[in-house]
């Protein structure tokens, strides 16, 4: 297909579709507890795993070297403040909204968590989320706003922590106002270092081309195994709660694209350009692995320039994920709520979970168990089990598909929108057809 110039967005989507129809069929044939099926697996991950591995592979380097190379096309440096700020509160209320969303999901559908049948693995689960929380409840607001800070910018370039992308961003941003201050005072060895900067750049990004190439045959292997593997029946008995997330999820979205409404660009055109990058998020479930197209999608597709575009999709993976971060564990709250004789109604109540919430959102992992993470926190601070929030563990990765895409979706929108409260949107780019803005290119 690609020998034919069939476009990036096709093959994706036919990668997809394959995946599907294989992983039914691989299903059908041996069923989830079938030898043969899960001795089979690991082999698929070589493909679908090994993709996500690659994209996570370039995710600091590209970060590190788009944010310094910002400050030396001076796209950053007159505006950083207001850019942080703008894109830090778009990624925090959207949050307190998508909290509100899941609120109001988990009233309609009438969610309680004293229905649900707990089986041993869900036993093992809560009882692994409990020891868990033991030291995740521990860590004050102060502790995890300290714990953003890069206190060995080596050891996060290897991503070493979960807050590891915000600490090279930190990282790169004062090398780039080091830089700007090298330009006032020495000319000479400032053009020296900017010439090395985009030489660097040059090369991270025919590495990123490179990978982007082989989304078609990821996705293909990472949707097979994650139809072939699902539990059914499972997902019928908690189809309820299934229902409810992704009722939340598509409302949230809606209020995305309400944003883009609101901001004069047209939310159809941002569907349109977001599409392969949400696909691959949805699959994959990674937030991390996703960066990559996170940020060409904004520079290619939006119109958004390179700094802001790298600072909303690295600051999206650990804070304000408004899948992982606002909506699950808001739902979760209000699901536990009642076994503990909480009125989930009592206004107090809700107030002070879409409070916890929004500030809990601060250094989510933009990697899987980022949601069960977020829920710890909001669970302890409102002194709910938290061994609970292990019952969905059987529907956990078909909600997780959702939740990701949403957090990228999130991302970008507070990319695009920051732009355009800064006057740097390229509209001309935003309005282009799509067919003239490859992603891997």
């Amino acid at each position: 297909m690609h020998q034919k110039k069939v476009s990036f967005s096709k093959r994706v989507f036919t990668g997809l579709g394959l995946g599907i129809v294989y992983g039914i069929i691989l299903h059908l044939a041996y069923g989830t507890d079938s030898t043969i099926l899960k001795d089979s697996m690991p082999w698929f991950n070589i493909i679908g795993t090994g993709y996500v591995k690659l994209l996570q592979m370039i995710v600091m380097p590209l970060v590190f070297i788009s944010i310094l190379g910002a400050f030396t096309k001076v796209t950053i440096g007159k505006n950083f403040g207001k850019t942080a700020a703008t894109i830090l509160g778009m990624l925090v209320g959207t949050t307190a909204i998508a909290a509100i969303i899941g609120i109001s999901a988990s009233l309609l559908f009438g969610l309680d968590a004293s229905e649900i049948v707990q089986g041993e693995a869900e036993a093992s689960r809560g009882a692994s989320i409990e020891e868990s929380s033991a030291t995740v409840a521990d860590r004050a607001l102060p502790d995890q706003i300290i714990d953003l800070l890069p206190a060995n910018p080596f050891q996060d370039l290897t991503g070493a922590r979960p807050t590891s992308t915000i600490g090279v961003v930190i990282f790169a941003a004062f090398l780039g106002f080091a830089y700007l201050a090298l330009v006032r005072r020495d000319e000479e060895n400032a053009t020296l270092v900017k010439k090395g900067i985009d030489a660097i750049y040059s090369l991270v990004m025919g590495v990123v081309r490179i990978v982007l190439r082989l989304t078609p045959y990821g996705i293909l292997a990472i949707i097979a195994r994650t139809v072939a593997t699902s539990d059914f029946g499972a997902i019928y008995n908690l189809g309820k709660f299934v229902l409810a997330s992704y009722v939340a999820l598509i409302v949230m979205f809606a209020i995305h694209l309400l944003i883009m409404t609101l901001s004069g660009l047209n939310p159809i055109t941002y569907v349109k350009k977001v599409a392969e990058t949400l696909l691959f998020a949805f699959s994959s479930r990674s937030s991390a692995g996703t960066l990559p197209l996170t940020i060409k999608t904004q520079t290619n597709r939006l119109g958004v320039p390179d700094g802001i575009a790298n600072f909303a999709g690295s600051f999206g993976l650990s804070i304000g994920q408004n899948g992982c971060a606002g909506i699950y564990p808001a739902m979760l709250a209000v699901m536990i709520a009642p076994t503990v004789g909480q009125n989930p109604l009592d206004p107090m109540f809700l107030l002070t979970l879409v409070a916890i919430v929004a500030i809990s959102s601060f250094g989510v992992a933009g990697v899987g168990g980022g949601a069960t993470f977020a829920a710890i926190l909001v669970l302890s601070a409102l002194n709910l089990p938290v061994a609970l929030a292990g019952l969905l563990i059987s529907v956990e990765p078909l909600i997780d598909m959702g939740r990701t895409a949403l957090n990228v979706s999130g991302a970008m929108t507070a990319g695009v929108t920051t732009a355009k409260v800064t006057g740097e949107l390229d509209k001309e780019v935003y309005n282009e057809s799509l067919e003239n803005q490859p992603i891997e290119a």
